[in-house]
């Protein structure tokens, strides 16, 4: 699915109308669409619903939903802000079925809105769409602080209102509230939450986070940056007839689970292990025990028929003690890590095997650093990962890309793309996707940039971001299972960009996942283990 800047949006509503999806359809199937959702989760008959209704297309989306959630038996009431009806159509058809409305501007002391608020199980906020950039002040930012100052305050089931409590606005996929006998009413935003840069991802003070966002056609670039992202909630991309051949020159998407799972292997019924590949793990030293561990159990979890770890002696004994399922190639150490002469025996193994991992936990002692060097510079390797202390090792190199094959796959988090790159810190997360996108180019390499909305890159200029931004995911070693889940789909002769799209995809879900189970603090790498299948499943039935 395409990621597009407001600019982008409007080529495209301004292309389908010239190929016969009027702005007239366009807004009929985004207000219809919106009630719709609206449905889906709280049953509309007998509710309250308060629409927000201000000018321009925004506000005409917002008048076409309140007719839709009216015809499905809800209690709808239209408060409106410089909205001029001479002549509007849609709001002709709210009165012919008489939902009542309130002007803001006569609303002198807000009585009226108060009111509204305190019966209201739902909020539909229709006052500015994406095409707003201007502070919000006047008459708006007041109407705004009355709607958020009553969603702070909870009541009891009978509605009547509490001070003793303060609602906390997440964008938890959970957090939907009942519309009636609720302790306080939900918000559902069209097209974005008023107040929300749809280019820059930044806010209004006076912007009103939403339970849930119903976008239209493509989400925008802004969702996926903060702080707006903490006030979107979930996020809906409704379709409204615009075409799908319109956005085939836009660069960037996101991924839904019907990108991934066509890039999942298949697994044939008489498949055995050979047919699932071999993937071979590269991981270890002393002080970093438990990264092999997590990699070559993930390697497994994502489907690899035999993961082979080769690491330390001293490393082999502690991690054969708990994970069976490996077999494993003793290599030669040196003062705890991988020594030199390691290369040689790695190199002379790998024939057979469909994947390579290469770093986690390797450290950066000198004795690793001859290692890596010389097996980069040995004979054809197989499909490539390299992460962690193979990245930092790899940086230090002159033009260190061209000693790596073509569409190897780099997974850096953002300090380490630094020293890849020379960039600044500030400076990659300014941009994420762009400098991905550039370096993939440059480098000739996979780039998966980790991160909340990871971005996937590849030289030919396809860039993916991931949905996942996930607290539960911010623990140590889950770069690991990360690794190890992409190494894993190589073996299964999944191609480089693919492995590492759907690598991190099925990454990111288990951390949902488990997140949801267990909460998002106290997740630790091991528990995506075993959630890894789990995700699979999901993608492949959703």
């Amino acid at each position: 699915m395409k990621i597009v800047t407001v600019d982008q949006m409007r080529a495209l509503e301004r292309d389908a109308d010239v190929a016969d999806v009027s702005y007239a359809q366009m807004m009929e199937s985004a207000g219809r669409a919106v009630a719709r959702e609206i449905a889906r989760r709280w049953p509309p008959r007998g509710v309250k619903v308060l629409v927000l209704v201000g000018p321009g297309n925004n506000g005409g989306d917002g008048l076409v939903a309140a007719r839709h959630l009216h015809d499905m038996d809800a209690a709808v009431w239209l408060y409106l802000w410089q909205r001029n009806t001479d002549g509007d159509r849609n709001f002709a058809l709210t009165q012919e079925r008489n939902i009542p409305f309130t002007r803001a501007e006569d609303d002198t002391d807000f009585t009226a809105l108060r009111q509204l608020l305190d019966d209201s199980g739902l909020i539909v906020d229709a006052l500015i769409g994406t095409g707003a950039n201007r502070p919000i002040d006047g008459l708006l930012a007041q109407v705004l602080g009355r709607v958020r100052a009553a969603l702070s305050t909870p009541r009891d089931s009978d509605g009547t209102a509490r001070a003793d409590a303060t609602l906390l606005f997440r964008a938890e996929r959970e957090r939907e509230a009942p519309p009636r006998g609720q302790t306080h009413a939900a918000v559902v935003a069209i097209d974005l939450p008023s107040g929300i840069n749809a280019d820059s991802g930044a806010i209004d003070p006076a912007t009103l986070p939403a339970n849930v966002t119903v976008t239209f056609a493509c989400p925008k670039t802004g969702f996926f940056k903060f702080p707006a992202a903490d006030v979107i909630g979930e996020l809906v991309v409704a379709d409204i007839g615009i075409p799908a051949a319109l956005s085939d020159g836009i660069r960037l998407a996101v991924a839904t689970p019907d990108d991934i799972a066509p890039r999942l292997p298949a697994r044939p019924r008489e498949g055995h292990k050979g047919t699932f590949g071999r993937a071979m793990i590269v991981s270890g030293s002393g002080n970093y025990t438990g990264a092999p561990y997590l990699c070559a159990a993930a390697a497994g979890r994502a489907g690899a028929g035999l993961v082979t770890l080769a690491t330390t002696v001293a490393i082999q004994a502690i991690v054969a003690a708990g994970l069976h399922e490996p077999t494993y190639l003793p290599l030669p150490s040196d003062q705890g890590a991988i020594a030199a002469e390691a290369a040689a025996i790695v190199a002379e193994q790998l024939g057979g095997y469909a994947s390579l991992l290469v770093g986690p936990g390797l450290g950066r002692a000198p004795a690793t650093r001859e290692f890596l060097i010389e097996l980069l510079a040995g004979p054809k390797l197989p499909p490539l990962v390299i992460d962690a202390d193979g990245l930092n090792i790899l940086s230090e190199q002159k033009s260190w890309w061209t000693r790596l094959p073509p569409h190897s796959i780099l997974t850096p988090h953002a300090g380490e793309f630094a020293r890849l790159s020379g960039l600044a810190v500030e400076a990659i997360s300014a941009d994420r996707e762009g400098v991905a996108a550039a370096h993939a180019q440059k480098w000739n390499q996979i780039v998966l940039l980790k991160g909340a909305f990871t971005v996937i890159a590849a030289p030919d200029g396809r860039v993916t971001m991931l949905p996942f931004a996930n607290p539960a995911l911010a623990t140590a070693g889950s770069g690991d299972v990360l690794a190890g889940i992409i190494a894993g789909l190589l073996a299964q002769a999944v191609a480089p960009y693919d492995a590492a799209l759907a690598g991190g995809y099925l990454h990111g879900l288990a951390g949902e996942l488990a997140r949801d189970e267990i909460g998002d603090a106290g997740v630790l790498a091991g528990d995506l283990l075993e959630r890894i299948p789990r995700a699979r499943r999901w993608v492949k039935n959703a």
